[in-house]
C-alpha cells in the first residue's frame, strides 16, 4: 500500500465516521432552542447540523450543508483577544481582565459589581470581551474591525468573510445588557476608551459571518500553535495561541466548560448563533454548527456531535 493510499484510506474512514456522527447527533436538534434575544438569530433554521474537520496536512472532511453561513458571536472573542495580546502584551491585558473561569452566565453583571477592582473575571464572558475590544488598536471601529477580518481571512483562505450587517444592527439595537456592562466598567475605570465605539466594534466582530469549514480552518491554525497548517505562515504568536487554547478549556463553553472538559476533553469555544470551534493540538481543527442551544447557551446537538467524535477518535487531551 502506498503512502497516498494510506492517506486516502484514513480520510475515507474519517469521512464515514463524521457522517455517522452527524446522523446520530441530528436526533437532538429539536431539543435545543434558537437564541431569540438577538432578533435576527431567531430566524435560524433549528434543524440544521453540519460539521467540518481540517487535518494538519490541509485535508478537509465535511458532513451536512457546511456552506450554510452563521455569525461567530462569542467565537470571535478569541481573535480579538489574540490581537489585543499582540498589541499590548500579557501583563497589560491581564491587568484589565482576569484569567479565572466563572460559574455565572456569560452576560452576568453580578460578579462584576461584587468584586474589587471591578475588572471582568475572564475575556470569554461579555464584560471581559468588551474590555478586550477596548484594547484592540485602531483608528475607530472600522479599522479595528478590518484588523480582525484580515486575520480571519488569512486563517481561512476565504477573502469573502465579512460582517453580516443585519445581525450587527440587530445586536446593536437589542444590547441593553451589554451597554449596562460597558457603562458600569467605564464608570469604574476598567474601560478607558469611548464606550459606544468600543461596543460598536464588539457588535461588529460578533457579527462576522462564516461557515463550518471556515471555523475548522480557524481551529486548525490554533491546533498548529498559531501557524497556518498548510503554508506554515505565522498568523498568531505561539504563546498567544497557547493562551487562547487555555481559555477555550477553562471558559470556552460558558459555565458548562468543566462538564465539557470532562465529557469531550478538547479546547472549544461556542457562540450563541450555534457555532462551536474546537481544536485538537497538532491533529485537527473542527467547526460545528447547529443553532438550537442548551440552557447554558451552547449548541446542544453540536456538543453531542463533539462528544461522539471525541469518543470515536480518542481526541481528549487529558
Amino acid at each position: 500500500m502506498t503512502g497516498i493510499e494510506t492517506k486516502q484510506h484514513i480520510q475515507q474512514r474519517y469521512q464515514e465516521q463524521l457522517e455517522q456522527a452527524v446522523i446520530l447527533a441530528s436526533r437532538h436538534v429539536k431539543e435545543g432552542k434558537v437564541a431569540s434575544y438577538i432578533p435576527e438569530l431567531a430566524k435560524s433554521d433549528p434543524n440544521h447540523l453540519s460539521a467540518a474537520v481540517v487535518l494538519m496536512d490541509g485535508s478537509v472532511i465535511a458532513a451536512g450543508n457546511t456552506q450554510t453561513r452563521f455569525t461567530l458571536q462569542s467565537i470571535a472573542k478569541l481573535f480579538s483577544l489574540a490581537i489585543a495580546l499582540a498589541d499590548h502584551g500579557c501583563e497589560y491585558v491581564f491587568s484589565r481582565v482576569g484569567m479565572e473561569p466563572t460559574g455565572d452566565p456569560f452576560n452576568s453583571i453580578m460578579k462584576l459589581e461584587a468584586i474589587k477592582p471591578h475588572k471582568p473575571l475572564n475575556p470569554m464572558i461579555n464584560a471581559g470581551a468588551i474590555v478586550v475590544c477596548d484594547m484592540v488598536k485602531g483608528n475607530g471601529c472600522e479599522e479595528r474591525t478590518e484588523r480582525i477580518l484580515s486575520l480571519l481571512r488569512k486563517m481561512t483562505g476565504n477573502p469573502e468573510i465579512c460582517v453580516n450587517h443585519a445581525v450587527y444592527l440587530s445586536e446593536k439595537n437589542s444590547a441593553n445588557r451589554n451597554r449596562a456592562l460597558a457603562y458600569f466598567m467605564k464608570d469604574s475605570g476598567v474601560l478607558t476608551g469611548d464606550v459606544e465605539d468600543t461596543l460598536d466594534f464588539y457588535f461588529r466582530h460578533c457579527s462576522i459571518e462564516v461557515n463550518t469549514q471556515d471555523v475548522a480552518w480557524m481551529a486548525s491554525v490554533l491546533a498548529a500553535d498559531g501557524a497556518h497548517p498548510v503554508t506554515g505562515e505565522r498568523l498568531i504568536d505561539e504563546r498567544i495561541a497557547g493562551i487562547c487554547k487555555t481559555f477555550m478549556v477553562t471558559c470556552g463553553m460558558y459555565n458548562a466548560s468543566g462538564e465539557f472538559a470532562i465529557q469531550v476533553g478538547i479546547p472549544a469555544k461556542s457562540g450563541v448563533a450555534g457555532g462551536i470551534m474546537a481544536t485538537v493540538p497538532m491533529q485537527m481543527g473542527i467547526g460545528v454548527y447547529s443553532p438550537g442551544l442548551d440552557e447554558k447557551g451552547n449548541s446542544l446537538a453540536g456538543v453531542k456531535l463533539l462528544q461522539e467524535l471525541s469518543n470515536l477518535w480518542n481526541l481528549s487531551i487529558f
